[in-house]
């Protein structure tokens, strides 16, 4: 047997379950040239609706179990660096055109993947740049300007989210539209909202190309209770297996 692992099996191919992610997220569609039904049951992809009425094909993951055992739940996936340029603008657009009705003074990026959207969001509301945060640290970073941070799809502990301290003034006493790819447990974007707070900017709003799931809603709120809008490309379910493939999780 050859030690050289084919293409196939490098790409996920051969993956039970699984779809390689090749020609996932490269072009969205209308209803007629969809490959699949948009209602459940789902086998490998989730059809997004798009607020113009067309679609965006997602691959489904399933989500890692304890004892390593076939997954009974997943999630659709959007990896925004892998997706043609024209689904990203298209995707930007629509945030854009749902971060248009508030009220903020600048745009702040979370990483990785909202990097990707945030320079077009701004664009789009005719801002001349963005303040990208950063996992990366750079010598003359500051510890007091970092906060831990992880995601559902990023398991772990050990990594920061920072800020350069030369763009603190950018935001300092400023409503701040934060753009990152998806919100899903939250977690992710919790962190964020906790080193804007130290940084002293207020959120005024949060613009995601997808809104996963609900377990993000009772997180994202402002210190005085009040909820932090959160405007999106699409929304799309959490999934659990049923015998006929998956569907919408069990509220």
């Amino acid at each position: 047997m050859s030690k050289i692992a084919s293409v196939a099996d490098l790409s996920g191919q051969n993956l039970p379950g699984f779809d390689a992610t090749t020609d996932y997220w490269q072009a969205i569609v209308t209803e007629a040239e969809l490959s699949q039904s948009p209602l459940p049951p789902y086998a490998k992809s989730y059809p997004a609706r798009l607020p113009d009425g067309r679609y965006l094909l997602l691959p489904l993951r399933g989500m890692p179990t304890a004892d390593g055992s076939a997954p009974d739940r997943c999630v659709a996936s959007l990896i925004a660096n892998q997706a043609s340029m024209e689904v990203v603008e298209q995707l930007a657009l629509h945030m854009a055109q749902g971060a248009g009705a508030h009220d903020f003074d600048v745009v702040m990026g979370l990483p990785t993947l909202g990097l990707a959207f945030a320079p077009l969001v701004a664009k789009q509301l005719g801002h001349s740049r963005y303040v990208p945060l950063g996992y990366s640290r750079k010598y003359w970073y500051r510890d007091e300007l970092s906060e831990p941070v992880s995601s559902i799809t990023t398991p772990g502990k050990g990594k920061l989210l920072y800020i350069d301290p030369n763009q603190l003034g950018l935001i300092a006493g400023k409503r701040v539209l934060v753009v990152d790819d998806a919100v899903s447990s939250g977690t992710t974007m919790v962190s964020g909202l906790k080193l804007l707070e130290r940084c002293g900017a207020e959120v005024a709003a949060i613009a995601v190309a997808m809104r996963q799931g609900t377990q993000w809603q009772q997180k994202l709120v402002r210190a005085d209770g009040s909820t932090i809008p959160v405007v999106a490309a699409y929304d799309c379910p959490r999934m659990e297996r049923r015998a006929d493939g998956w569907w919408p999780e069990s509220p």
